[in-house]
């Protein structure tokens, strides 16, 4: 059987709850459906709010063949799939239009949108992309140039209710109330969580619905603290060389949809902050992951953060580099610039050859460059 979400899911616009700004009378998404416009645009909003929804919906008004696809699995073999074999700009054959409804297109990295960028310019594919993060970051400026972009809202509590109300399933006391705070606008959220207690216990009071959210899947929000928990637990799991921890805790932010790039960014400062001069090349194969994680992306590139951790947890350690920055900063911020030795000062004109800069300078000297209140200071312990 399909998941509540969908059986209820509304099929025309009047069915819409919530995101009046949008889909109310004389509204953009409401006009544009009314009368049938083509034109690609990106929904930017948090999860439940009716992206989807609105991308189905949009299509069906359009009489549009539409093909829906996450970016988290997609690729561009996927995109050839759908627009055929022909090539870019190629006359359109007469028959329906072709929508795409990308979800989380911010998972598509920049090769990815590149490739989708001509046939979104030539018509050959209309986009409706939809994503919980800042377009204006995550979207190459070509094609965020060639879409609207809408905004959606978390749903009120009067949504929600309304949302609900639509399942006909009887609630106990307090249990709307327990939902509404526990969606936190996710209409989704709400449905599943509402679904999951009533197959599970039979009935929906908030003893149930307790304890179908201790059973269900962890939760992972990507900017609260489960996000820095986890990213701190795999850090400090490469740092101790334990390999299999660390590799657990990056499998737990790829399934929960971690930015890739934001992994490996942590594996490129690890790399030489942990690691430094104990095996040099581990910065190397950190950029090297970083690099294959930009131009290939999910899911593919968690082979790539897998082999990136093993090397990094298995690698020798070395914080030498690191703590002598650290220290040599502390030194900067305490006693300001001070004097460079003139010796080994820049001297590019007869004025500062005279006033000492440069002089007896040798290549090889064994006697500090330090400023002289420091000249005895090791930043270095080896």
């Amino acid at each position: 059987m399909e998941p509540l979400a969908n059986r209820i899911r509304p099929q025309t616009i009047d069915e819409v709850v919530g995101q009046e700004h949008l889909v109310g009378e004389g509204k953009p998404l409401r006009v544009a459906i009314e009368k049938k416009h083509r034109f690609s645009f990106i929904l930017w909003g948090p999860p439940g709010t009716g992206k989807t929804t609105i991308a189905r919906i949009y299509a069906k008004a359009l009489d549009a063949d539409l093909y829906e696809l996450s970016a988290v699995s997609a690729g561009k073999d996927d995109i050839r799939k759908i627009v055929g074999e022909g090539s870019v700009g190629a006359k359109l054959e007469l028959g329906k239009p072709k929508v795409l409804f990308l979800d989380e297109i911010h998972r598509f990295n920049k090769s990815q949108q590149d490739f989708l960028l001509p046939y979104v310019e030539s018509g050959e594919l209309t986009l409706i992309g939809a994503t919980t993060e800042n377009p204006s970051f995550e979207v190459i400026p070509a094609l965020l140039s060639r879409s609207r972009v809408f905004v959606l809202e978390s749903l009120s509590e009067e949504s929600l209710r309304a949302i609900l109300k639509r399942a006909k399933i009887k609630l106990g006391k307090g249990s709307f109330d327990w939902l509404l705070g526990y969606a936190n606008g996710d209409a989704r959220k709400a449905l599943t969580m509402l679904e999951g207690a009533q197959k599970l216990y039979g009935e929906v009071t908030i003893e149930a619905l307790n304890k179908a959210e201790e059973s269900s899947h962890l939760r992972y929000d990507k900017k609260g603290e489960e996000h820095y928990d986890t990213i701190s637990a795999f850090i400090k799991s490469m740092r101790a060389s334990q390999p299999d921890a660390a590799m657990y805790y990056l499998a737990r932010m790829i399934e929960s949809g971690e930015d890739p790039l934001f992994i490996a960014r942590r594996m490129v400062i690890f790399a030489s902050e942990d690691i430094g001069l104990a095996q040099p090349t581990a910065l190397v194969v950190a950029n090297e992951v970083f690099r294959a994680c930009e131009t290939i992306g999910y899911p593919e590139c968690a082979i790539n953060l897998a082999h990136g951790v093993a090397y990094l947890a298995n690698a020798q350690k070395d914080r030498s580099a690191y703590d002598a920055l650290r220290a040599a900063q502390e030194d900067v911020r305490a006693l300001g610039n001070l004097p460079i030795p003139k010796n080994i000062r820049n001297a590019p004109t007869k004025l500062m050859k005279d006033l000492g800069y440069g002089k007896d300078y040798k290549k090889y000297d064994t006697e500090s460059y330090l400023p002289e209140k420091l000249k005895d200071k090791k930043y270095f312990e080896k």
